[in-house]
């Protein structure tokens, strides 16, 4: 346990920002799941997945808790991968 004032403060900020990046972490995870099944699936509202995917990637990316280039890679690899089902 920390014993110091500024210690003290630091644990709390510290838990704080670990709470606020598991939700956006949360989000992005599941918008990358649904989008993933709804591509899957070949349902056909896909583009609206996407953009709700990258709005939550974009977020995420923004406040750090994922490399810029990590969200690129998987909004990549999705509509890649979007593009392949409505193709067929």
């Amino acid at each position: 346990m920390p014993i110091l004032r500024n210690a003290k403060k630091a644990l709390r900020q510290s838990k704080k920002h670990e709470a606020e990046n598991l939700i956006v972490k949360k989000a992005y995870k599941e918008a990358l799941k649904n989008a993933r099944k709804a591509v899957q699936n070949g349902a056909k509202d896909i583009d609206e997945t996407i953009k709700l995917v990258q709005k939550k990637l974009d977020k995420a990316a923004k406040k750090g808790v994922i490399k810029k280039n990590t969200a690129g890679r998987y909004l990549s690899r999705l509509t890649k991968s979007a593009k392949k089902v409505a193709k067929k």
